[in-house]
């Protein structure tokens, strides 16, 4: 089993959740992939960008499971409906429908400007500091729809409670109509730094790691 870790929007490989979770598989003997989706172009960054560049990676593994952290795990659910190689997804904070989450937190007159200049200067939580996104990011993520993902395969989806970013609403309503999908609901926020020994053992039970 290949495994690969999806980094969240305006994050990296550098994040503190992909550093402790590759840690925790590293005391297993195991290699965590962690690619930087930020391809040093953060201006065009989009979804589809995202699914290219992990699926060119998916030829050559016959079965991978992929956990994927907020846009990340959005990623990850659409490359697991696509490609059979994919055999579990894990789920933190899965950024489902996050252009209707996302959208309403700026005022009209920003989201105009944005369409108008081609780009918007948003802070990028990796390298702290604001970059330029091209207004491409908003046109290519309207196209991928939860109703879309209709694969059965084995999902685990971690959420915080509290999440200011995406409400976990999003997630009930995802795990309601796919009976293949469990929901840990946790005591936290988007970030869900405070839970990461609670998430490990998810993954490791849900993995079956210890019987590895």
């Amino acid at each position: 089993m290949h495994y690969i870790y999806l980094h969240g929007f305006a994050s990296s490989p550098n994040s503190n959740k992909a550093k402790y979770i590759a840690e925790r598989f590293a005391e297993n003997q195991i290699k965590l992939e962690i690619p930087d989706l930020n391809c040093q172009d953060f201006y065009h960054l989009t979804v589809t960008r995202q699914l290219k560049q992990v699926t060119a990676s998916l030829e050559k593994q016959l079965e991978v499971t992929i956990i994927g952290s907020s846009l990340g795990g959005l990623t990850a659910a659409h490359i697991g409906e696509k490609f059979l190689q994919v055999k579990r997804l894990i789920l933190l904070a899965p950024a489902f429908e996050f252009l209707s989450h996302w959208l309403p937190t700026f005022d009209a007159e920003v989201i105009q400007r944005w369409q108008k200049e081609k780009y918007l200067m948003v802070y990028h939580y990796g390298l702290k500091q604001e970059l330029a996104l091209s207004y491409n990011f908003l046109l290519d993520a309207n196209q991928y729809h939860q109703k879309c993902l209709k694969r059965p395969i084995p999902t685990l989806v971690l959420h915080g409670q509290h999440d200011e970013v995406i409400p976990i609403k999003a997630s009930r309503d995802y795990v309601k109509q796919r009976y293949w999908v469990d929901l840990i609901e946790l005591n936290s926020n988007h970030a869900l730094e405070n839970v990461m020994i609670d998430i490990w053992q998810a993954i490791e039970d849900f993995c079956q790691l210890s019987q590895v």
